[in-house]
């Protein structure tokens, strides 16, 4: 068996078992979690919202944050809430507290966002916040830092 033959018999061998054999990415084990636009590397353990999370990647190698216990230590990162589109801003896993950017209708009822709690989830190349509970999830350091729904059914069009 040659060099070469022995090199692509190896690399060959760990795509099989799972082993990446090119240099981390952002879709690629090894890559860092994103949490309100910083950066994490893996393993990473941060504190939000009244939750411990830990970067990892999922199946695929794309960098995921996994929800853990819960814990009464103060926030290790920023929390903006879920304000606007998360791809970019935060790896899917993560957990925000709703914003006015979450609110929607029913009808001509507004449903308000500040209500819920929402994670991040993929969806083709991008992320989106999904519900992921009631806003009884997250504990807010002061309540100052709680949004309050500022939207309202004038918002709705019922036709």
């Amino acid at each position: 068996m040659t060099k070469n033959s022995a090199l692509t018999v190896f690399a060959g061998a760990a795509l099989a078992i799972g082993f990446a054999t090119t240099p981390a990415t952002a879709e690629s084990p090894g890559a860092a979690c994103l949490w309100a636009g910083g950066v994490h590397a893996q393993q990473a353990e941060i504190v939000a919202g009244g939750w411990d999370f830990d970067c990892g990647t999922d199946p695929q190698g794309i960098p995921q944050w996994f929800r853990g216990a819960r814990s009464d230590r103060a926030d290790t990162v920023p929390n903006p809430g879920a304000h606007a589109n998360p791809t970019g801003e935060f790896s899917a896993g993560a957990l925000q507290f709703g914003t006015d950017y979450m609110d929607y209708c029913v009808g001509s009822q507004l449903i308000p966002g500040v209500e819920d709690v929402f994670v991040a989830v993929p969806g083709g190349r991008m992320l989106y916040w999904k519900f992921a509970g009631p806003i009884s999830q997250w504990r807010f350091e002061n309540a100052a830092a709680r949004p309050r729904a500022g939207g309202s059914a004038s918002q709705c069009y019922h036709y």
